[in-house]
């Protein structure tokens, strides 16, 4: 109200300043709320939100533009949409709920149900987040995380939100793909703690049976020693005892390679040495090994070949000696006496040019194994539990070795058994041929001549007539003893003979010693006749020449023996074999370098009873001082070295042994005889300068025939 002075309206001061105070509050509530307003879109924009635009909740709208950001662009979408300005909010609610999954859109409702806005702003709870999946014209699918800011406009009393959108489906894969990797990695975990508890019980019982099969053969060289001492004037006694001690201890010894050769082999100390090797060599090897064994089970042997025509390789023999020889010796040791066991070699035309692949299947009629064990057969220290092999020694190792020794060597090994009827092994290898893959060409001298061949077992007849048409001769086969004598008589009847008979050893109807006997009384002296075997035929030959076979042939029957035995000139007998020269031991001098007293005791016994005249040196410091002194008329004929000893090994021994200024620490023979037993060691003492390398313990046999081998080289 305006005073009036002289006819003057005079100001009211007091509702002026009301006025003004007024019209200034209303502008600073202004611009507080636009202050908010832009921090919150700096906000968004700072944090790359994918939408983002304000709400006036009180008045269900869409104040101004809704906003995307694109590579930290502002983009309009209200065009895209087909909304204007000040559009519903409950229609941009709407438009954008058709984009969510049906699980997924009644949380989507309710989130942003403006009842339920008004509610949280109320209770004071100014800032809400929901997530949820959506798919969109921006992303086929995208999970979303959209917040709400809620304020009170202070100059209408309006509640407003501000509402911005994350895209946080980059984050989610992440996050999806850390979990998966953390999932992944508790599982690697949990099996390696499953593989570590097992490992553990494994070599727990490992360490139990260990500890049996150890004590046995202990047990058994204490006890026999016992009682060899309180029977000593008993020779037989002795002589029983003494056999049954080094039976014992060769099986000790046995156990004890197993356990090196797998802790070796997992640690990768094992290593492929490949040299060249003859097939029929190590054939004929492992048959002569495991002859005793099979001897004394008093099991059938078979061994063949199929289809071999390349047999010169480049492989570690070795290794497959080993492979071929642990799956024959438990086909042996789990059999039943009078069973059967079978080795066979077969070539496939599975290889590359240079290369030749090879099947080696063992059978035999053993007592089998479980289909829950032959699934572990090729893990360490597992033995099946059952009563036949619980009576059966073994550390569980042999497998295992042999297994991994098949796949440093490239190959595969597989296994089929059935419990009571036997198992099947079937080792697979390829090898590099040594040279150019053979191609033989046909004997000349026996081209159309007519060959016999007899042997029970049919794949042997067939394969050894294919190796003699390929030699050009015409074969005929029988698996009967019988029946190659009727063949023999007929062939004489109508003039047209067999000019070389191949008969198996053993046959069931005749054996081979008869068949040839009564074949001779047809044919006379004038053909050869072969006897064929897979056994030892030391004490068979006097009667089988006396009945008159011409020659013998170990089985399996290459095409190079074949062909070799073929073209010799016929004749009754064969040229006896060169012996190997021997060296007279007497009076040679021999320095032992040993530093335990009781091997130096046991060598010095063996060495003087072959005839040496034997110095010790307890020590390589020692040795070489000896060497130093040596003149023309005291010197050594060789050297025995052991490798540990405690002042200097004896590859250092060696090495200045070499070094020193004298002819005869030049070429002496120096051998190493040591505990230091595998292929490594061997290599390490040839590179020391030595000569030979002789594993402990020592073989009385292989000693002297080493020792026989390094003299007669020197001289």
């Amino acid at each position: 109200m305006k005073e009036k002075t002289g006819g003057t309206e005079k100001p009211n001061i007091k509702e002026t300043i009301t006025k003004e105070t007024f019209r200034r509050g209303s502008t600073e509530k202004t611009i507080s709320t636009l202050n908010r307003k832009i921090t919150l879109l700096e906000q968004a924009f700072a944090a790359n939100a994918e939408v983002y635009y304000n709400i006036n909740l009180t008045r269900n709208c869409v104040p101004g533009r809704i906003y995307r950001t694109v590579e930290g662009e502002r983009q309009d979408l209200n065009d895209q949409m087909g909304f204007p300005e000040n559009a519903a909010f409950s229609d941009v609610t709407a438009y954008w709920g058709l984009r969510v999954p049906d699980e997924e859109r009644k949380g989507y409702a309710d989130f942003l149900s403006i009842p339920r806005l008004l509610q949280h702003f109320e209770n004071g709870e100014y800032h809400i987040a929901h997530k949820y999946w959506t798919g969109n014209a921006f992303a086929d699918c995208m999970l979303a995380e959209q917040h709400i800011i809620m304020y009170e406009d202070e100059e209408t009393g309006d509640v407003f939100g501000f509402s911005y959108v994350y895209d946080l489906t980059e984050q989610y894969r992440k996050e999806k793909e850390i979990k998966k990797e953390l999932e992944k990695n508790y599982k690697e975990l949990e099996n390696a703690l499953i593989t570590a508890q097992h490992a553990n019980h494994a070599k727990t019982t490992f360490l139990n049976n260990m500890s049996h099969d150890i004590r046995t053969p202990m047990n058994a060289i204490i006890g026999f020693t016992s009682l060899a001492a309180s029977h000593i004037d008993n020779k037989e006694k002795i002589k029983e005892y003494l056999g049954k001690i080094s039976t014992s201890s060769e099986h000790l010894l046995s156990l004890i390679n197993d356990v090196l050769d797998m802790s070796r082999i997992e640690s990768g100390k094992v290593k492929i040495e490949e040299r060249p090797l003859h097939l029929p060599d190590l054939m004929h090897d492992i048959r002569t090994i495991i002859q005793p064994n099979i001897a004394s089970k008093q099991l059938d042997f078979l061994i063949d070949m199929i289809d071999v025509k390349d047999e010169d390789i480049i492989a570690d023999k070795l290794r497959l000696n080993q492979i071929l020889l642990n799956i024959l010796n438990n086909g042996i040791k789990f059999n039943k006496t009078g069973g059967t066991i079978s080795l066979r070699i077969k070539q496939t035309n599975q290889a590359p040019y240079g290369y030749a692949n090879y099947q080696f299947i063992i059978r035999d009629t053993g007592i089998g194994m479980s289909e829950e064990f032959r699934e572990h057969i090729f893990e360490a220290f597992t033995r099946e539990e059952t009563s036949t092999v619980s009576g059966v020694q073994g550390t569980g190792l042999g497998m295992a070795i042999t297994k991994n020794i098949v796949d440093m060597m490239g190959g595969t090994v597989t296994v089929n058994s059935e419990e009571g009827k036997g198992s099947e092994f079937i080792v697979s290898l390829t090898f590099k041929l040594s040279g150019d893959p053979v191609t033989y060409e046909k004997i000349e001298q026996l081209q159309g001549l007519r060959a016999l061949v007899a042997d029970d077992d049919t794949d042997t007849c067939l394969n050894i007539s294919n190796m003699l048409t390929e030699i050009g001769m015409r074969p005929e086969w029988t698996v009967s003893g019988k029946e190659a004598v009727i063949r023999a008589k007929q062939a004489v009847e109508i003039g047209d003979e067999f000019s070389a008979y191949i008969i198996d050893w053993l046959m069931p109807d005749m054996n081979g010693i008869e068949t040839v006997r009564r074949i001779r009384r047809v044919i006379g002296d004038g053909k050869p006749i072969i006897i064929l075997t897979a056994y030892d035929w030391t004490d068979i030959e006097a009667e089988a020449r006396e009945a008159g076979v011409t020659a013998f042939c170990e089985k399996p029957l290459f095409m190079s023996e074949l062909r070799d035995i073929l073209s010799r000139p016929y004749r009754a007998q064969e040229e006896p074999s060169k012996k190997e020269q021997k060296i007279q031991f007497a009076g040679k001098r021999l320095l032992l370098v040993e530093d335990n007293e009781l091997n130096q005791e046991i060598a010095v016994t063996i060495l003087e009873e072959a005839g040496f005249v034997v110095e010790v040196a307890e020590d390589g410091t020692v040795a070489v001082e000896k060497m130093k002194n040596t003149d023309k008329y005291h010197q050594y004929d060789l050297i025995l070295m052991d490798i540990q000893m405690p002042k200097m090994d004896g590859y250092e021994a060696t090495r200045q042994i070499r070094a020193l200024n004298k002819p005869d620490a030049a070429r002496i023979p120096i051998v190493a005889m040591t505990a230091n037993a595998f292929e490594e060691d061997r290599e390490k003492a040839f590179e020391a300068g030595m000569n030979g390398h002789l594993p402990k313990p020592i073989k009385i046999p292989e000693l002297l025939k080493t020792l026989n081998q390094v003299l007669r080289t020197k001289e």
